[in-house]
């Protein structure tokens, strides 16, 4: 009979976070939570708490903590354009400072680390469908930079612990996400679009709609990034886990009105600085290396999230 294996989830009371601690826990491993709650909401893992496999630690990831642990989920960082630009001194800190922490407890322990890195690596990107091997186009000195050069500091300390330390190491580049549990104060399109319909107001677009985006439903990202923690050790990324499936805003906001049945309008807002016209992954790597492909469509995907943002409302 296979060990249980304990497993450190960083950022695990957030969205993507705390489907994973539900994901673990379904497996049967021991889960050790930590978060310091600033874009998380113990609502999210509440239903676990009383849990006998299932721990809780309140921590900022930005100052060292020593555990016991045989694999750790860095997902620890606001991924939000509203949440990771209201303190962009301590998102970087985080990417950055977060990623030494948790390396230094991989290292210490001999645990493997998967960073849920983020397809902003790729910035605004030339290059299209987007592959590993593009190495990107950030602006260094932009209101995003915070978090796009915060996570691409966090992929080159992973692989130097990699190279110098021999630190199991794993890279997911994770593109657009949605579903239940996204803050209502996320900003995220997806979330804006559902409850803007829900609440009768104009949805709102930036430009006019035409720049496109590849939504990955929750579950299917959470399996994704299992997968690719279960592989070989040579297999350490970095990898896209995201739907290949393009949709522009425009066409999003439209499935929403659908969906909902709202009769709210379209407006069109100036675009915001940086915003990448293009963003879709290519996942022929998670294909062929994971045997991982996105199965939920956008249409079933919308209406389990919105079915979740009517109960939270109501």
């Amino acid at each position: 009979m296979a060990m249980k294996k304990r497993v450190l989830v960083t950022g695990g009371a957030g969205f993507l976070g705390s489907h994973l601690c539900d994901f673990l826990i379904a497996q049967g491993e021991e889960v050790i939570c930590l978060d310091n709650f600033f874009t998380g909401s113990k609502d999210n893992i509440r239903h676990l708490l009383s849990h006998e496999r299932f721990e809780l630690i309140r921590h900022d990831i930005i100052n060292p903590i020593y555990l016991e642990v045989d694999e750790i989920y860095s997902l620890a960082c606001p991924a939000s354009p509203v949440h990771y630009q209201y303190n962009p001194i301590k998102t970087i800190k985080t990417s950055i400072l977060g990623t030494i922490h948790t390396l230094g407890i991989a290292k210490r322990v001999r645990a493997k680390i998967l960073l849920a890195s983020t397809s902003e690596v790729y910035g605004d990107p030339e290059e299209h469908p987007q592959g590993e091997s593009y190495w990107g186009r950030v602006n260094p000195v932009g209101i995003r930079s915070c978090y796009d050069e915060g996570k691409r500091a966090a992929e080159c300390l992973m692989m130097d612990y990699h190279r110098q330390n021999g630190v199991r190491i794993k890279i997911a580049r994770i593109f657009n996400t949605y579903g239940p549990r996204m803050a209502l104060n996320d900003g995220r399109v997806v979330s804006n679009l559902i409850l803007q319909a829900l609440r009768g107001e104009d949805l709102t677009i930036y430009g006019d709609g035409s720049q496109t985006r590849s939504f990955c439903y929750v579950e299917d990202m959470i399996a994704g990034l299992a997968q690719l923690m279960n592989t070989p050790d040579d297999c350490i990324g970095p990898m896209n886990i995201g739907n290949p499936v393009e949709f522009t805003i425009l066409a999003l906001a439209e499935e929403v009105l659908r969906l909902t049945g709202s009769k709210s309008r379209i407006v069109h807002h100036p675009l915001p600085q940086d915003d990448p016209v293009q963003r879709k992954p290519d996942i022929t790597q998670a294909r062929n290396r994971l045997k991982w492909n996105p199965s939920i469509p956008l249409e079933e995907g919308l209406r389990r999230t919105i079915e979740y943002f009517q109960n939270t409302l109501s």
